[in-house]
């Protein structure tokens, strides 16, 4: 199954991975199918030049997104690590975003480049915990780029970037 982020900037394809993520694939259907991403938006880039994480001895490379303010959010998910479903985080990964183990809701983000500190053991977390990655983009990583290099300010895009909505395909 496929989903397509349809941006200002284009159209980012993703690939889901149900077989070896059902639950956080469902969970991300879930909001896609309750129309809870249209008019969300894209609000955070993290990058490493000019680096916008001092305070992160472990740097990353990301754009997080999240669904449209007024959306309430379903309960929180059990974590899918990476360590069971052997996926992990490499450029055009997408993976939902969390604060604490078994936290994630509606937040998502897209990897740019290799990201294994993002993976179960990798040492972006404290926890090693790492974050539950659920599928990889086939399409439109120029698009996934181009919202990196936005304008922003201590990793919030200014202004943030608009999905128009997602849908599953496929």
């Amino acid at each position: 199954m496929n989903v397509l982020i349809d941006t200002p900037f284009g159209t980012i394809e993703v690939q889901l991975a149900s077989t070896q993520a059902p639950h956080t694939v469902a969970n991300f259907v879930r909001y896609v199918e309750a129309g809870a991403y249209t008019e969300g938006s894209f609000w955070r880039t993290v990058v490493n030049d000019p680096d916008n994480q001092p305070a992160n001895d472990i740097k990353i490379e990301v754009i997080q997104a999240t669904c449209r303010a007024d959306f309430v959010k379903y309960d929180a998910i059990a974590m899918e690590q990476t360590g069971t479903t052997g996926l992990t985080h490499r450029d055009g990964t997408i993976s939902m975003a969390r604060f604490a183990p078994d936290s994630a809701q509606a937040d998502f983000f897209i990897c740019l480049g290799d990201q294994p500190e993002l993976d179960q053991g990798g040492r972006r977390n404290p926890d090693g915990w790492g974050f539950a990655a659920f599928g990889q983009v086939v399409r439109g990583m120029d698009v996934v780029r181009r919202i990196q290099r936005q304008p922003q300010h201590e990793q919030r895009l200014t202004p943030v970037i608009v999905i128009h909505r997602i849908d599953v395909i496929g």
